[in-house]
């Protein structure tokens, strides 16, 4: 009986137990990779928006050249160029007049430069053009470009921009994100921006699940104007679908825009079950109905004409007016068809109509001087922005072309659990070199605030570097 025990035990039930075990630890692991992967992105698809402003997008280059696209406020492509300010041509001078003439031209207020290769060098072309043209009174930022090549090879870019050079679409997208980072984001696949971790060891299909849900979450949150959104943004709002977001677009270039949100019942296809879930999220600027520009859904017209009713005051007298707001009771509107919730909802919205749920719109500064890891040393304070957060850490942007690591055990003078409890993408932090390997291409930063204080103004000589290095080496050894 003890053999048939150890033979049961070693051949059949530790086996079972190890493969499920470690079956267990795999599913876990994949769904904590996956959320992670879902709250950066999220993160990212929230970030704030530069606003309606006409901009011009560079998409850096040294070989090829820069592309150049200049979009206006509403994000419609008004012109492209391709200027060549780096080896081997060195047009300098002709690159700066060219930028002029195009910002001159269009009255542009931003320029957006790509994060990827040449991109502190196109920044001091910018910074050039300023110093020559001060007149022109334009803000440059660094732009993260993460799926920029993705989109620009798209069949949707392709239906969108079927003259336009496939390089040149990259150019386009990287000026649209600045603008309003959600409407063109939501037109790349969301596993190609590249803000997870072992993503490509998950299971695909529920990562794709994940990510799908987290896209229209945060797509309805915002909420989307229904005479300037995109195709791909509204295919993304519940209840719709790409074919009833092309039929919108197909009504809105034949009959104009919309004024008031029932015309949306005349669309192909729109049934009242696509309405009913979509309306709510489908903005309406200057229409007939002012509550058309808010998340108060239609069929809570009648408890808005309620409270103006009861107040002797009109509904566009209500939107806005916080003070006179909270002095109502919720409690008095409510009825057998809006309860209490609905009615708080109702005036919460009232209070603040079309609120965007998005913080306001900051930058980095990157560091003159430091265009690449060789021009980092102990000690230096650099100001950049969270490009990435994991269960390990964070990866900090700062214009070197390589993101540096805040470890989790440097996010903050406290013990931190969850890193996302610190930072998250998007963000924008101060942080402090502990560590460069510039052969391994590795850089540590930290962000303990006590660390921040003292800064050395010069790096060590060689020799004193490879001192404290040895005393580094000595105190670990004991």
């Amino acid at each position: 009986m003890l053999d048939t025990v150890r033979w049961a035990w070693k051949v059949k039930i530790h086996s079972k137990l190890d493969i499920d075990l470690k079956m267990r630890l795999r599913e876990q692991a994949e769904q904590e990779a996956i959320n992670v992967f879902s709250q950066n992105l999220s993160d990212l698809l929230l970030a704030a928006p530069a606003g309606n402003k006409a901009t011009m997008g560079l998409d850096p280059g040294i070989r090829t050249g820069v592309k150049v696209a200049v979009v206006d406020a509403t994000g419609k492509l008004l012109e492209t160029a391709t200027i060549y300010p780096h080896q081997p041509l060195n047009q300098w001078d002709q690159s700066i007049e060219t930028l002029y003439q195009l910002a001159k031209k269009h009255h542009v207020e931003l320029i957006s430069i790509g994060n990827g290769t040449a991109s502190r060098e196109t920044d001091k072309l910018v910074a050039d053009l300023f110093k020559r043209y001060p007149e022109l009174n334009i803000a440059k930022l660094i732009t993260s470009e993460a799926g920029a090549s993705v989109y620009s090879a798209s069949e949707l870019a392709a239906k969108e921009f079927p003259d336009l050079d496939v390089s040149l679409r990259g150019a386009v997208s990287i000026a649209r994100r600045l603008q309003d980072p959600l409407a063109e984001l939501v037109k790349i696949e969301p596993k190609a921006i590249g803000v997870g971790q072992y993503q490509h060891d998950v299971n695909q299909v529920q990562l794709a699940r994940s990510l799908d849900a987290t896209v229209e979450d945060c797509v309805n949150k915002v909420g989307v104007d229904v005479n300037t959104a995109s195709a791909a943004l509204l295919s993304h709002i519940a209840g719709l679908n790409l074919g009833l977001a092309e039929n919108i677009i197909a009504y809105r270039n034949e009959h104009g825009v919309f004024s008031n949100r029932q015309q949306l019942k005349k669309v192909k296809r729109l049934g009242p079950k696509a309405f009913e879930q979509a309306a709510g999220f489908l903005r309406i600027r200057n229409g007939d109905n002012p509550l058309d520009a808010s998340a108060v859904h239609p069929e809570a017209y009648e408890v808005v004409n309620k409270i103006a009713q009861r107040n002797n005051k009109n509904v566009q007298d209500l939107i806005g007016q916080s003070a006179f707001i909270q002095q109502l009771n919720p409690h008095d509107y409510v009825d057998d068809n809006f309860g209490l919730p609905t009615i708080k909802d109702i005036l919460s919205e009232l209070d603040k109509p079309g609120r965007d749920p998005r913080p306001e719109f900051v930058t980095a500064s990157f560091k003159e001087g430091v265009d690449s890891i060789d021009d980092l040393y102990e000690g230096m304070q650099l100001e950049g922005v969270v490009s990435n957060v994991t269960n390990f850490g964070a990866f900090v942007d700062i214009g070197v072309h390589q993101d540096g690591l805040v470890h989790i055990s440097q996010l903050a003078d406290r013990f931190v659990k969850d890193p996302r409890d610190v930072v998250k993408a998007g963000d924008v932090v101060k942080v402090k070199v502990q560590e460069v390997d510039v052969q391994r291409k590795r850089i540590s930063l930290t962000m303990k605030s006590h660390k921040l204080k003292k800064q050395r103004s010069k790096p060590q000589s060689k020799q004193q570097t490879m001192h404290s290095v040895m005393a580094d080496a000595f105190k670990r050894a004991r």
